[in-house]
């Protein structure tokens, strides 16, 4: 289904970020991180809201195995109930599921819910999904692994319908059929923007095809020109057309010079240095990217996420 939502002004590289507390995968938690809790979160998102971030990001697990608790943490909250949360306590910047394994749940579940969270932000959701890759967690809920490519189609084309502007949405698919259901509210935007994540030649054919952008999963900044250029390529074939947000996620910053080892992948210095650096992505074609931020505590992390809306955003663009 061709995309048609644009998201960001055209020819500018937006910027976002994935929040903390929510999500604690060992490969990118600060340890402040394990003792946080909401308020933490809150404060993050709203200093993200006041400095100008474009989006702020959730993620998604409903049940992590105990053979993967050890790599992949333990700790996820559930995404709409925190976006629900952000809704209520921030003003402009939007709203992403990053990413909505949408495939675990009935597609009118998930309209629903999102919906919702689209009515109660006053049309600020982003609707990032996913195929996941969790055999257990697909089993547990009775949803079909070996088949999650071709249900997440299938849910993305669905949620279309579902969260489309019809107060009785019609879809007819293999797996999931509805008709003289009403679901109310109806989102506020017109066509709520869905962002397919995943970097695997399957997933990014659905972006091009199905979304209304993609969501790479940490494509170094090698890899992400062939990406773009497959992605434009396969919309040509197809007679896609209209708006498509190219995304990166970048490699972990620090806005000025750090007291403390960030690690040497980390991009530090001053917001020139780093503006520079990040306005490589633009070059490539990427629409928007994702940002975090190496930090000790709630404290220090609010500062950078200030710093870099104040000094690095500007520089971006120009």
């Amino acid at each position: 289904m061709a995309g048609s939502v644009r998201v960001f002004p055209e020819g500018r590289l937006a910027y976002g970020m994935q929040l903390p507390v929510q999500s604690q995968s060992p490969l990118y938690a600060e340890p402040w991180e394990a003792s946080a809790g909401a308020e933490d979160l809150a404060e993050v998102a709203r200093a993200a809201d006041r400095a100008g971030f474009a989006y702020v990001a959730t993620c998604d697990h409903v049940a992590i195995p105990r053979r993967l608790a050890g790599a992949m943490g333990a700790v996820w909250y559930d995404p709409v109930a925190v976006l629900a949360f952000l809704a209520g306590i921030t003003e402009r910047v939007r709203l992403l599921s990053h990413v909505a394994v949408v495939g675990l749940r009935h597609p009118l579940a998930t309209a629903k819910q999102y919906a919702t969270v689209d009515r109660l932000s006053g049309g600020r959701l982003v609707l990032g999904v996913g195929a996941g890759h969790v055999q257990e967690e697909f089993e547990a809920v009775g949803a079909d692994f070996a088949g999650r490519g071709a249900l997440l189609d299938e849910c993305v084309d669905a949620l279309r319908a579902a969260l489309g502007p019809e107060e009785y949405p019609v879809f007819d698919g293999e797996r999931f059929a509805f008709r003289d259901l009403a679901q109310l509210p109806r989102p506020v935007q017109e066509r709520v923007p869905v962002w397919v994540g995943g970097s695997s030649p399957a997933a990014v054919r659905r972006a091009a095809l199905r979304g209304d952008g993609w969501l790479p999963q940490g494509d170094p900044r090698d890899r992400l020109p062939a990406q773009v250029a497959r992605i434009r390529a396969l919309r040509e074939a197809a007679g896609v057309a209209g708006p498509f947000a190219v995304g990166a996620i970048t490699e972990a910053l620090y806005v000025g010079e750090p007291a403390w080892e960030v690690g040497r992948r980390t991009l530090s210095g001053k917001p020139e240095v780093l503006a520079e650096s990040l306005r490589e992505y633009g070059a490539m074609g990427v629409d928007q990217i994702q940002v975090r931020f190496r930090s000790r505590g709630r404290a220090e992390l609010v500062d950078q996420v200030a710093a870099f809306g104040a000094e690095v955003g500007p520089l971006l663009n120009g």
